[in-house]
């Protein structure tokens, strides 16, 4: 089951502490969050709630390092890992905004090599199919080949990647392995189908996408601690990924606009908070700042046409999927690899969202443990 970026299984463990900042918390919520996460065996973990555009709520649990006793902090930066799929959505979304792409435009259009489904050569793959994981592009060889760079960045640029793996005659091309069902037939998650967002963005912008998501995004929010490589991470900041109870090595993968974002939940939760609330954060730190158009949020967050969904998901927006969290069908995504495992939950109707960070590999404890905190805070948070 291809739920976030890596396989989601395995666990660490470790005892919790609260740390905290930014607004008052009733002394039982913040207890039993604690208590929730500690129970459920995960090292460290850092909990953000918005509401209205505004971050209400920001609080570290846990250990960052273990070994070190260093604790997690509002400003402890984890890997966000496949959450940033939403962050490329809202790039594509902001291009189209501005009349330079529409979603319907075939992906081939904005690219300078080619990408053609061997198994339907004549369907067109659009950039709406790559935002709704329906484009027949396959994961399968993206694990097999495992582009994972252990201990820091990887050497491999994203456009070699992508043409390496999309293009006959490429090093990781397998047309079995790489191409599935014809475009919109199927719903399949695809690390590599945002990847290639990534790129299209890139080209169609006419510079380095990461950098636009900077400009328009990360410096209206006043972003301090988001980076987008782990070379630029403060190893002061950085949480030390654990599986098993064990601290495993970083790791860094071509397909940045997958999943490689790095930030703290100060952060995050800033960026939750817009999300929320039609893409507008609310006066205060970051005045009142609108970093998205108007509306765009409420076409990301509209079921699209997915078929052959999974049975844990209840819809496809663009980027965003939908999901049943405490009896109610909630906007979320989840991310997760070695040592990473983190959610984000949205409710647009209540303008509030929900963002929950931790270093360990996830575990059903996990999985439902922070799920039960979620619900919590997006039923008890507008009393924050």
């Amino acid at each position: 089951m291809k739920l976030t970026r890596r396989h989601v299984i395995a666990a660490g463990a470790g005892a919790l502490m609260a740390r905290g900042a930014g607004a008052q918390t009733p002394a039982h919520l913040d207890h039993d969050i604690r208590i929730t996460l500690a129970q459920a065996g995960i090292p460290g973990a850092a909990v953000g709630y918005a509401r209205e555009g505004r971050v209400r709520f920001v609080r570290g649990y846990g250990y960052a390092d273990q070994a070190r006793r260093r604790p997690v902090t509002p400003d402890t930066v984890f890997a966000i890992a496949s959450i940033t799929k939403t962050i490329t959505a809202a790039a594509i979304l902001r291009l189209a905004g501005q009349g330079r792409l529409t979603l319907d435009d075939p992906v081939a259009a904005h690219l300078d090599f080619p990408v053609v489904n061997p198994h339907h050569p004549d369907a067109v793959i659009t950039l709406r199919h790559l935002l709704t994981h329906t484009s027949g592009i396959s994961d399968e060889k993206y694990y097999a080949v495992d582009f994972r760079h252990r201990g820091g960045d990887t050497p491999l640029a994203l456009r070699d990647m992508l043409v390496g793996y999309l293009v006959p005659g490429g090093t990781y091309y397998d047309a079995n392995g790489c191409y599935a069902a014809a475009p919109g037939e199927a719903w399949d998650y695809s690390n590599v189908g945002f990847a290639l967002l990534g790129y299209v963005a890139g080209r169609v912008g006419g510079f380095d996408a990461r950098m636009a998501i900077r400009q328009f995004l990360m410096a209206p929010l006043g972003l301090r601690h988001s980076y987008w490589t782990l070379g630029e991470v403060p190893p002061a900041l950085a949480a030390t990924p654990y599986e098993d109870g064990k601290p495993v090595a970083t790791m860094g993968f071509p397909d940045w606009s997958a999943g490689m974002l790095q930030s703290s939940v100060a952060d995050f939760t800033r960026y939750i908070a817009v999300c929320a609330n039609d893409g507008a954060a609310a006066d205060g730190e970051t005045g009142g700042v609108r970093v998205l158009p108007a509306g765009m949020m409420g076409q990301m967050l509209t079921r699209q046409p997915a078929p052959n969904l999974p049975t844990w998901l209840s819809g496809q927006g663009l980027g965003w999927m939908m999901g049943p969290l405490d009896g109610v069908d909630r906007w979320e995504h989840w991310g997760g690899a070695e040592g990473i495992f983190t959610v984000a939950y949205l409710d647009p109707g209540r303008r509030q969202g929900v963002t929950i960070l931790t270093n360990a590999t996830a575990t059903d404890a996990a999985k439902a443990a922070v799920k039960k905190v979620a619900a919590r805070l997006l039923r008890e948070g507008p009393d924050l």
